[in-house]
């Protein structure tokens, strides 16, 4: 299907019917297809005012399906990259209950507490590389035996 005959807000209405997108991930997007950057200004500021593209929706579709597998660090990292400001990541990973997530990613992953130090560090390693904080990894690491039965 050719797509040479669009015009840059069909492309973007298009992108957008299909999922979420941040204003600066839309804007990588419809780049190579703008004229100029006024006029990809422009569209991207007549969408964010119609609502129909929303960093803020963006944020809280993107952490609520991350969430459940990694911590808000690296989730805080991912929507930096994707141009979220650091006010609309704070007020979206406010309600994250990153302890359970962890906990429940540790279960999965090793499901009892570490027979030695080589074990607790690989342990520490998994939950580090999954964005958690190393205060929520002592907590779940340390009570692994007090949830290991599927508390």
């Amino acid at each position: 299907m050719a797509e040479t005959g669009k015009s840059l807000k069909a492309r973007a209405v298009d992108l957008l019917s299909r999922r979420e997108y941040s204003r600066l991930e839309l804007k990588r997007r419809l780049a190579s297809f703008a004229e100029s950057a006024e006029e990809l200004d422009a569209l991207l500021d007549e969408l964010a005012t119609n609502r129909w593209q929303s960093d803020s929706r963006f944020a809280e579709q993107f952490a609520s399906s991350r969430a459940r597998k990694y911590g808000n660090r690296r989730i805080e990292m991912e929507m930096r990259e994707r141009g979220i400001d650091r006010d609309t990541i704070r007020d979206t990973l406010s309600g994250q209950d990153e302890l359970a997530t962890a906990r429940e990613q540790w279960r999965k992953k090793f499901g009892q507490p570490p027979a030695d130090a080589a074990e607790r560090a690989k342990q520490m390693r998994f939950l580090a590389g999954r964005g958690f904080g190393m205060d929520i990894i002592r907590k779940v690491i340390a009570g692994g035996d007090d949830f290991a039965d599927g508390e």
